[in-house]
């Protein structure tokens, strides 16, 4: 398998996808948006940055790239798709998953390790866990808070769509555990197929142990293997 791992001008966590997805055994490249994917592909990853600069709004931009419409027919024919932090924004702009991404509730960027709670443990991205499973991935971003109307979050919930949410060590879904403010806690979430999902917290900088610190998020990334 040959993972994709999407580059555009703004960002910075490309580098790190492919590190950790090599240390898994997963065959993974760079690959700048405007070569377009491989067709070879058989796994995709829209990495965390600031892609263009973050104008208008994060991942707006980079949405409308024309490598988006090729994500978009992989996606459909099932092909795994992964967006994180900048990349789930990007997910949620382009129309991959429901929702989207705005300003943290205290208006600062934050990069802390932060509590998640594993919400469903039969999908790909979280098969490596078990449900209710607590793990510790690091956040870092400006505009995480996932937001959604109230109707949609009910739809969203109501079909199992939610992957993650913030939690505190024993696993609480709290306001104080909630580090941006995102709707219900949310961390992460599904597509309209299970192959796809985005969330803001980087499983990527939470798998090598020579960074010692947790390697939670490894079970993430092991939907590629």
């Amino acid at each position: 398998m040959t993972v994709a791992v999407v580059q555009f001008g703004g960002s910075n966590c490309d580098r790190d996808a492919v590190r950790a997805l090599d240390h898994l055994g997963i065959d993974a490249e760079r690959v700048w948006h405007e070569d377009g994917l491989p067709a070879d592909t058989d796994g995709i990853v829209l990495p965390g940055g600031f892609s263009y600069g973050d104008y208008l709004r994060a991942g707006a931009m980079a949405a409308r790239a024309p490598v988006m419409r090729e994500v978009r027919a992989a996606a459909d024919e099932g092909v795994p798709v992964l967006g994180v932090c900048n990349g789930a924004q990007i997910g949620s702009e382009s129309g991959l998953t429901p929702g989207a991404f705005t300003t943290n509730a205290s208006a600062r960027f934050q990069c802390e390790p932060v509590q998640l709670r594993v919400e469903r443990a039969d999908t790909p991205w979280t098969a490596a866990y078990d449900e209710g499973d607590v793990i510790e991935v690091p956040i870092a971003h400006g505009e995480g808070r996932f937001e959604i109307g109230d109707e949609a979050f009910e739809e969203l919930v109501d079909e199992d769509r939610v992957l993650f949410r913030y939690c505190d060590a024993d696993g609480n879904v709290t306001d104080e555990a909630n580090p941006n403010g995102s709707t219900g806690n949310v961390a992460g979430v599904l597509g309209e197929r299970e192959t796809v999902a985005v969330l803001m917290p980087h499983p990527e900088r939470a798998t090598l142990p020579d960074l010692g610190r947790s390697t939670d998020g490894a079970g993430v990334l092991d939907a590629f293997a």
